[in-house]
């Protein structure tokens, strides 16, 4: 029988296809035969290619002798830090280049260095068709062609044409400027115009002062109109007409190629323009508005320089030779900060959208291509919503194999596991095995980042050996530029999110009321404080919230509390371990982690989406959860209930089985009793950013979840 360590990090779905004594005997001999003349073969290769030299400076060896290599370091000897990265403990960094200190420097630089190179690409639509489903709806299916490129050298000219563009229809530098638009070549175009001439974007709910408004389509501006008082100009992405009907007097409406080709004229191209300080603002950001409303970041040049520079440290050998594929938000900072980064090393970046991303996503006509097999890229940011839908849909792939092509994709599994532990490399298992689940992204992805939320433990070792390639875990706020801690790429540690980067420093606060302190053992524990040069200028118009969030020391140097709750171990890795306003208080005076509670039943298959919810005057958790269909049917078909999908999710004996598996989930995940949800409500409806439930990051928004099930929380609080 083999040496089974998968049980280790994976306790939900291989825990039911553990290998018998007597499953495919001859299989499993065939199989330990062939490993074992491959390691003999290899060993010495492998060993010898484990200890050289990294170009960071680092070596191969075991997961453990990795582990111990220090991270960072306490500048002043003291547990509670501050901490900084051990290549930045005399100076932070604040800056990639030598006088570029500023984003259009920043442009101009990659635009100089890489003229011809392939920049910005989006896919040419061939056609659209509806397609009519079983049950009535419809939806819209693509059939995308090639990727069509714009140069640095042309992205540049674009972008500059555009901002002088605006300026010749009246935006003034400083003055505020809205971009309402999904995540394309054309937002990033419009940044670089926005940061070129010095006119600070955002959106629409802090700009409300806004001359104008590039947007990707008129129809979004009308609701809003009210809001925007001083709006003149609406500049429309796509080719559309320029006269609507129902306008306000005074707004005037342009295509993105008129300004530009306005902006084109030589009066105007040739015009001086005033160019931004590292000091002033570049962006007003939003905040994922997940724990209340969103409050806009104003962040400057300087900040974003910063916080680019201390994450593509983390990137080795990142060159102009990486595609980054962009389908997150770019109105949030994990988006903008990741292409930024690629920008700055003359990388180019191909457009997608979650609904395109693979060959099975929802608007990928069947038989034809997702925007991955396209592009192949060898850069991925991710957040773990997504990463955790990859992870169920191949389990369940795994699931429906049959017993020969199962037993070898654990043992396949497993075998690698070994040997990333151990630091070596399995390139027999990836062509043979692992190539086909590879190629989901493409099949040249090297380096795969994820942020926003905690990734589990389970669906990182999944990416890590299903892959092919590390995962690279970070943490950061918008309030710091989306930089904080990234885990190096050779780390396979799970539940750690690396050690500070190199432009910025971190340490802990006490929080006596929670419980911990920086004098914990065995390790410091405490709020977590970001100091340095990518924290940002605070919040927009809320002079109250930035007295209580950010501080400035004796230094000089500005810092944000976070209040997530975060420990320091030995390597100087950092750990988050809870967050202030996800800790509630039950009636008994136990303290319950929300989020912890949500991260390890998210692993269940049953389970899409939850919300574990608490109320400090009563005696345990409550949940509302997003089933996975499949797996609801399956389980229901097992005890013959039948009905829609409405009348099993409002089924009471539906709930009670679900929860009967929760329940086991959570055991199994060693979550203590008064932590396991008690009574659940079973949500029909996906939650989307459309229904306001979560954000574009699809972070769980608790008070508009609290709002929705105001009905269901009495109901299960109140015994009925």
């Amino acid at each position: 029988k083999p040496h089974h360590i998968l049980s280790k990090f994976y306790i939900m779905d291989f825990a039911k296809m553990k290998l018998k004594e007597d499953l495919n005997p001859m299989l499993l001999l065939l199989f330990h035969l062939m490993v074992w003349i491959y390691t003999v073969i290899t060993f010495l290769p492998s060993y010898l290619l484990s200890w050289v030299s990294r170009p960071d400076g680092n070596f191969y060896g075991s997961e453990e002798e990795r582990a111990k290599r220090a991270k960072a370091r306490s500048v002043l000897g003291q547990p509670e830090g501050p901490y900084r990265a051990v290549s930045s403990m005399k100076k932070l960094v604040t800056s990639l280049h030598p006088g570029v200190d500023t984003l259009d420097k920043m442009f101009e630089y990659a635009a100089m260095r890489f003229p011809h190179r392939d920049c910005l690409g989006t896919r040419e639509v061939i056609s659209e068709e509806d397609e009519r489903q079983s049950n009535g709806k419809v939806f819209k299916k693509v059939i995308l062609g090639e990727y069509r490129w714009l140069s640095y050298k042309d992205t540049l000219t674009a972008a500059s044409h555009l901002g002088s563009g605006l300026a010749a229809l009246g935006q003034r530098p400083k003055t505020n400027i809205a971009i309402f638009c999904e995540t394309r070549a054309e937002w990033i175009i419009a940044a670089q115009a926005c940061f070129t001439y010095n006119f600070p974007y955002g959106m629409f709910v802090v700009c409300v002062c806004v001359c104008a408004c590039v947007c990707v389509s008129v129809c979004v501006c009308q609701a809003i109109l009210t809001d925007v008082p001083r709006l003149q100009h609406i500049i429309v992405v796509d080719n559309a007409p320029t006269a609507w009907p129902g306008y306000p007097r005074g707004i005037s409406i342009h295509n993105m190629a008129a300004v530009q080709k306005l902006g084109a004229r030589h009066e105007n191209a040739t015009r001086e323009r005033k160019t931004p300080l590292p000091s002033d603002i570049a962006v007003i950001m939003y905040t994922s508005g997940s724990t209340g409303i969103p409050k806009g970041v104003m962040i400057s040049h300087s900040n974003i320089i910063a916080g680019i520079t201390g994450m593509a440290e983390r990137i080795p050998n990142l060159c102009e030779e990486d595609t980054y594929i962009g389908y997150l938000p770019l109105a949030h900072v994990l988006e903008l900060s990741a292409e930024l980064v690629c920008v700055s090393h003359g990388c180019r970046i191909g457009y997608s959208s979650p609904q395109t991303l693979a060959d099975q996503s929802t608007k990928i006509k069947k038989g034809s291509k997702g925007d991955t097999s396209m592009l192949q890229p060898t850069l991925m940011a991710a957040v773990p919503e997504i990463m955790d839908r990859i992870y169920k849909n191949v389990m369940t792939k795994v699931e429906e194999m049959n017993c020969v092509q199962r037993t070898l994709f654990i043992l396949a599994y497993n075998y690698k596991l070994e040997q990333l532990a151990k630091g070596y490399s399995t390139p027999l298992c990836d062509r043979l095995v692992f190539r086909k689940v590879r190629s989901l992204l493409g099949g040249r992805t090297r380096v795969l980042l994820s942020g926003g939320a905690p990734l589990s433990a389970a669906t990182q070792r999944f990416m890590n050996v299903c892959f092919c390639c590390p995962v690279g875990q970070g943490y950061g706020l918008t309030e710091t530029c989306g930089a904080g801690t990234i885990s190096e790429l050779w780390d396979y540690s799970t539940g750690r999110v690396g050690g500070p980067l190199v432009c910025c420093e971190i340490k802990l606060k006490d929080w006596v009321e929670g419980g911990y302190h920086s004098t914990d053992k065995p390790y410091p524990r405490g709020e977590i404080l970001i100091g340095g040069p990518n924290v940002t200028m605070g919040y927009y118009k809320k002079d109250a919230k930035n007295q209580e969030d950010f501080f400035v020391d004796e230094n000089g140097q500005r810092w944000f509390s976070t209040g997530d709750i975060g420990e320091f171990q030995e390597d100087g890795c950092l750990k988050i371990i809870d967050r202030k306003k996800d800790l509630v208080k039950l009636q008994a005076g136990e303290y319950v982690s929300l989020g912890k509670v949500e991260a390890m039943l998210k692993n269940c298959p049953l389970i899409d989406n939850i919300c574990a919810y608490a109320n400090s005057d009563e005696t345990y958790v409550i949940g509302f959860v997003v089933p996975n269909q499949k797996h609801l049917l399956a389980l229901v078909d097992q005890y013959g209930i039948r009905g829609s999908w409405e009348e099993l999710c409002n089924s009471k004996a539906v709930e009670e089985l679900v929860l009967r598996v929760i329940t086991e989930a959570a055991l199994a995940a060693q979550l203590e009793r008064f932590e396991i949800p008690r009574k659940i409500r079973l949500s029909p409806e996906p939650w989307t950013p459309e229904t306001g439930l979560v954000t574009d990051a699809f972070k769980l928004k608790r008070k508009e979840l609290k709002t929705h099930y105001q009905d269901d929380i009495e109901r299960m609080y109140g015994g009925k």
